[in-house]
């Protein structure tokens, strides 16, 4: 590691959001911001992008949906251009979770869309070592991986990093929370020390001042805004028995009736108790906590993604990273400890503009000390609501299944294949097909649930681009 002291840090604020092409990005990264539908730069975009591309090391402040994958996405392929010819990678991401991994590639890929020769590769478990090590020996430029499987393949000596010109930890504090604070320091004690270090983290502890400190050079800190504002995020507090907490949090969603609601667990014993009561009252609901397997995972995120389960029951390291651009609800099935994970909670929801609604329950003194120190940090009390518990809860159905292809880029399947098969050859109505989600060698169709399985006995008979695909429906034929 590398022991440099801080002796002075540059902190700037964010600045109001300005074009892409003001701050001297290439034309090539230009036309992919355009084609993606960024027109002005978010606050981290503006703040952190023009010291990344002069590049200084930089920490930055700023919670999940704020644009900091674009800023450093962006820094990144501007300081570390494509070779004609792929070896050792130049630059690499580190992030706490699978989802937050390969959703960081995912748009890394984007923003080189348009610079041909430019491979990205995800390192991360669940998926079997060999296929990762092949990729690695025919070169890539760009590695984003998790600290455990990153440092795996160091340790076998099937990622060579002495090429590496650029280090990013995304979520820097959730890796530490998670226990990844060794293999993080093991990574970059191997790394070059001539490089340029990014680190961006929702909240700033102790432990991320320490860790910057020993990896990184007089960097700028770079902060914005990490709470939401009024206007636009309501909070209700919900007083409850302990032994009706399950009860309760089925009367806030009944109540709401969200097409989409985020519930918080403490763990996953909580999460699977309370999946299985909101199932037994005729709820739409899955989990996802550390005890799944990554396919189950990935089943789970897709169908709350597409709107095939309007519920998700998760812990707090599950739900850090998913890409879930609308959330009209977030509820805490009990408070957080930390004042900055319930903001972190909260922040789930009423983003881009939209309006939203956290609410949290207390059942217990010491949740009530816990709600004492939140309204502290936010600086205002949060109102009390009173849900008809006593009622019977009432759900909607979930409008969607979701249809898994087991095919995809990898057998060269595209969206408008699909499409076209459903529709031309299946009979499916175009307005029954909602999100196509494609993947390596998957592709995730939601179906309005009428016509799920109509597709499901055409793709058993007929095919794709004239070839045959195995096919399967996720989740329960229950209509809830």
């Amino acid at each position: 590691m590398r022991a440099v002291a801080i002796r002075h840090r540059m902190s700037r604020p964010a600045p109001l959001p300005v074009a892409f092409d003001a701050v001297g990005l290439p034309a090539d990264l230009l036309l992919a911001t355009e084609r993606m539908g960024f027109s002005e730069m978010t606050p981290i975009q503006s703040a952190a992008l023009p010291p990344i591309l002069a590049g200084r090391d930089v920490r930055g402040l700023a919670k999940t949906g704020s644009g900091k994958t674009a800023a450093f996405g962006l820094g990144l392929l501007y300081r570390v251009p494509p070779r004609q010819r792929p070896g050792p990678p130049t630059a690499l991401v580190l992030g706490p979770t699978r989802e937050l991994v390969e959703q960081v590639a995912a748009s890394l890929r984007q923003l080189a869309q348009t610079r041909a020769n430019t491979r990205v590769l995800t390192l991360c478990g669940g998926r079997p070592l060999r296929p990762q090590r092949n990729a690695l020996q025919q070169g890539v430029h760009i590695v984003v991986g998790t600290p455990g499987r990153v440092a795996d393949h160091m340790r076998r000596g099937n990622l060579d990093v002495s090429a590496l010109t650029m280090v990013v930890l995304d979520e820097a504090d959730r890796m530490l929370d998670m226990g990844f604070t060794e293999e993080v320091s093991g990574i970059l004690d191997r790394c070059p020390e001539a490089r340029q270090t990014l680190l961006f983290s929702a909240t700033f502890p102790k432990t991320i001042d320490t860790l910057s400190a020993s990896i990184q050079r007089d960097p700028i800190t770079v902060t914005v805004d990490t709470t939401v504002s009024r206007e636009a995020l309501r909070q209700e507090v919900v007083y409850c028995e302990r032994n009706r907490r399950y009860e309760t949090v089925a009367a806030v969603l009944a109540w709401h009736d969200p097409d989409a609601a985020l519930v918080f667990c403490e763990t996953r014993q909580q999460c699977d108790g309370l999946q299985q009561f909101l199932t037994r009252c005729g709820a739409s609901v899955l989990t996802l906590h550390g005890g799944l397997e990554q396919r189950e995972r990935d089943d789970v995120l897709v169908q709350f993604a597409n709107g095939s389960a309007r519920f998700l029951v998760a812990t707090d390291v599950a739900a850090r990273g998913l890409d879930i651009p609308a959330l009209p609800l977030v509820v805490q099935a009990e408070l957080a400890r930390d004042p900055q994970v319930h903001v972190h909670r909260i922040g789930r929801t009423a983003r881009a503009g939209a309006e939203g609604l956290a609410v949290a329950l207390v059942a217990s003194e010491r949740e009530a000390d816990r709600l004492a120190l939140i309204e502290t940090e936010l600086e205002r009390s949060i109102p009390v609501t009173t849900p008809p518990v006593d009622a019977p809860p009432r759900f909607r159905p979930s409008r969607y299944r979701t249809l898994l292809i087991l095919a995809g880029r990898k057998h060269k399947v595209r969206k408008g294949d699909v499409l076209g098969a459903l529709v031309k050859d299946g009979g499916i109505p175009p307005k029954a097909i909602g999100d196509i989600r494609l993947a390596q060698t998957t592709c995730a169709v939601a179906l309005e649930r009428a016509h799920a399985v109509k597709a499901l006995r055409f793709l058993r008979r007929g095919r794709i681009k004239k070839v045959r695909v195995r096919a399967t429906l996720l989740g329960s034929d229950r209509a809830g």
